[in-house]
């Protein structure tokens, strides 16, 4: 995995491409960083004064930056750094399929990277004055939805069949106190994710095992997956908004049941308790759940 670039304050990465301070690309303004637009449900009732308010869903962010590329004296720098922008909009790998995103890294003082994911609309210069190395430009980034991610993911893998790793000692030594804190009995099942929004995770069950399911305690949601897995082979359950795939390590796809609601299994802000089961006579398999932090605002 290629290490991320260090970030300064006021400093971004579309893609590949490094934007704002100290690059030749600064922005003057930047646009859709408050709360994401919403579907509503709003219905006016005829014959009646005021107003029905339904369920509202967040759309996903829209990010608009007036920029401006400044790299005086140097026309060809100007053109370079066009293409560049182009050039990661153009990979097959995030346009090439429905549902797939790119990184838009965000610095800004007083707050850790920040991520969003999705694409790149629009990315429009005036060529006016690019002669002079001056020229404008309008940024558009779409993103899948409406959160601000950790720049990093947190994982842990959880082996079949094991409930905990504390338990009592005996002969027992009065007085003892049984902590009631699950965390800090280092249960394997229980996570403590981050952030002050749901996030999606990406669950990959490593075989021998057949037929495993995940249930997420707190909310009693279920994913179960008709395959068996052989010794080093797994099954990828990716939850995310856009992705939401659940594929074979050959890259052939396996179904959920039907009861399996992939758009509905999150992780929640605090303690999370992820319990799994699944046929394996060797008890060798496991199950790694990853994740990455999400934030409702900067």
């Amino acid at each position: 995995m290629t290490t991320p670039i260090e970030l300064e304050d006021g400093q971004h990465q579309l893609g590949p491409v490094l934007i704002g301070k100290g690059t030749p690309i600064s922005i003057a303004e930047f646009e859709g960083l408050g709360m994401a637009s919403q579907r509503t449900g709003d219905v006016e009732p005829p014959g009646a004064d005021g107003l029905w308010l339904g369920a509202d869903y967040y759309s996903g962010r829209t990010l608009h930056l007036d920029a401006a590329v400044k790299v005086a004296g140097n026309p060809s720098a100007v053109l370079d750094q066009l293409a560049a922008l182009q050039e990661a909009v153009d990979d097959p790998a995030v346009r090439g399929q429905g549902g797939t995103t790119m990184d838009f890294r965000l610095k800004f003082p007083g707050r850790p990277v920040r991520v969003v994911r999705g694409r790149l609309r629009k990315a429009e210069p005036l060529m006016a004055q690019y002669l002079h190395g001056w020229a404008p430009l309008d940024l558009e980034f779409q993103a899948a939805d409406h959160a601000f991610y950790d720049d990093a993911f947190d994982v842990t893998t959880i082996p079949l069949g094991m409930l905990t790793t504390g338990g009592l000692t005996f002969p027992l030594q009065f007085p003892f106190v049984i902590n009631g804190d699950p965390a800090a009995v280092g249960r394997p099942g229980y996570l403590q994710v981050d952030g002050t929004a749901p996030t999606w995770p990406v669950l990959r069950v490593t075989g021998p095992c057949a037929n495993p399911s995940i249930t997420h305690v707190g909310s009693g949601r279920t994913l179960s997956v008709q395959t068996t897995l052989a010794a080093g082979e797994w099954v990828e359950i990716d939850c995310r908004p856009g992705w939401r795939t659940v594929l074979r390590e050959n890259g052939g796809g396996v179904p959920l049941t039907p009861q399996s609601r992939i758009d509905l299994f999150q992780l929640t802000p605090g303690i999370n308790e992820i319990r799994w089961t699944a046929t394996d006579n060797t008890l060798t398999s496991s199950l790694a759940v990853a994740w990455w932090p999400a934030y409702k605002a900067l």
